[in-house]
C-alpha cells in the first residue's frame, strides 16, 4: 500500500478516480444488505441479465428516492456492486469524501463547460474499473402524472456509446408507495413489496459507427427508454404510452387549453376590455393589451 506524504500540516486527498477499497465495500454491504430488507419487500427477476463482470450500465426509472436502495440491492443480490455518478465536489466534503472514494463511486466534473466530455470522462472511468453504473436517464423523478418514463437527456447513450458499455434496461414498481415524490417522511409500515426486473442489454449496435450527434444519441436514448417502459408495463400489467411525457410540452398545451377555455368563455364579438367587467378599457395593464 502506498504511503500518502502530508502536506501543510494535511493529508492529501487522493482524487478520485473509481478505484475503490474491499473491506469498504464489504462493511457498507453488511450495513445496507439487512437494512435495505427492513424497508421494503423485494419481489425482483432477470438479474441473469446483468453481465459477470466488466463494465455495465444499469438504465432505470425513476419514482422515489426510495427506488435507489431497491436498485442498488437487486445489482449487489447479482454479484455487482452498484456505483452511481456523483458531483466531484462532494469528493472533497470531509468524512463523505472519503466514503464516496473509499467505495469507488465515479466522480462527474460538472464545472467543466462541456458537458460532452464531463460523460467521456465518466465512460472511462467506468470502463478503467468495470463499473456496475446504476443511472437514472430521465435524471430526475418522473413527472407524468400516470408515473411512466418520461422524456430522458441522452448522457445514458454517450455514457455507453464512448466506450462501447452494454446497457441493461431496469424496471421497478413500488418503491413510491413508500416516498412519494414531493414528501419527505417515508411509509415504512406495512412493509411494501417493490418489483423489480431487467431485461437483455439493448442492441446499440446501430449507433456504433455513427458521429455522436444530437439525432443519434436522442434516438439511441428512446431506444433504451422504450425497453425500460415495456419492463414497466408488464410489471404493472399495462400498455405504455406511445410516446414518452414531456414536462415542456405538457405545461404548454396546458396553457393553450386554459387560453381556448378564456376565449370560450367571452360574449361574441366582445373586446378584450368588454370582457372583463373591472377594466374600464383604459388601463392596458388590467387588459392585457397594449395602448396604441
Amino acid at each position: 500500500m502506498t504511503r500518502r506524504e502530508p502536506m501543510a500540516g494535511k493529508e492529501t486527498r487522493r482524487p478520485a478516480d473509481g478505484s475503490y477499497s474491499d473491506a469498504w465495500r464489504t462493511v457498507s454491504k453488511i450495513i445496507l444488505r439487512p437494512g435495505i430488507r427492513m424497508m421494503m419487500r423485494l419481489d425482483w427477476r432477470g438479474q441473469e441479465n446483468l453481465p459477470a463482470d466488466g463494465p455495465v450500465i444499469l438504465a432505470a426509472n425513476h419514482l422515489s428516492y426510495m427506488d435507489i436502495f431497491a436498485v442498488s440491492l437487486f445489482a449487489d443480490s447479482a454479484r455487482r456492486y452498484p456505483v452511481f455518478l456523483a458531483k466531484s465536489s462532494l469528493f472533497g466534503i470531509p468524512v463523505l469524501g472519503t466514503i464516496l472514494g473509499r467505495l469507488g463511486q465515479l466522480p462527474v466534473y460538472r464545472g467543466q463547460v462541456d458537458a460532452a466530455l464531463v460523460l467521456k470522462q465518466a465512460a472511462e472511468l467506468a470502463a478503467r474499473n468495470n463499473a456496475c453504473v446504476i443511472f437514472y436517464p430521465e435524471a430526475t423523478v418522473t413527472r407524468d402524472p400516470e408515473q411512466w418514463p418520461m422524456v430522458a437527456k441522452t448522457g445514458v447513450a454517450r455514457l455507453a456509446l464512448e466506450r462501447d458499455i452494454p446497457v441493461v434496461p431496469i424496471a421497478h414498481w413500488g418503491a413510491q408507495r413508500i416516498l412519494p415524490y414531493g414528501k419527505f417522511v417515508p411509509k415504512f409500515l406495512p412493509r411494501k413489496t417493490v418489483q423489480l426486473a431487467a431485461g437483455p442489454a439493448v442492441d446499440l449496435s446501430e449507433f456504433a459507427s455513427q458521429p455522436l450527434t444530437n439525432a443519434v444519441l436522442r434516438a439511441a436514448t428512446d431506444k433504451i427508454m422504450a425497453e425500460v417502459a415495456a419492463l414497466l408495463g408488464e410489471l404493472r400489467g399495462q400498455t405504455p404510452p406511445a410516446e414518452f411525457y414531456h414536462p415542456a410540452v405538457a405545461r404548454r398545451k396546458l396553457r393553450q387549453e386554459l387560453r381556448a377555455l378564456q376565449e370560450a368563455g367571452k360574449p361574441d364579438g366582445a373586446s378584450p376590455a368588454a370582457a372583463d367587467p373591472v377594466s374600464d378599457g383604459t388601463d392596458s395593464t388590467a387588459t392585457g393589451t397594449a395602448a396604441s
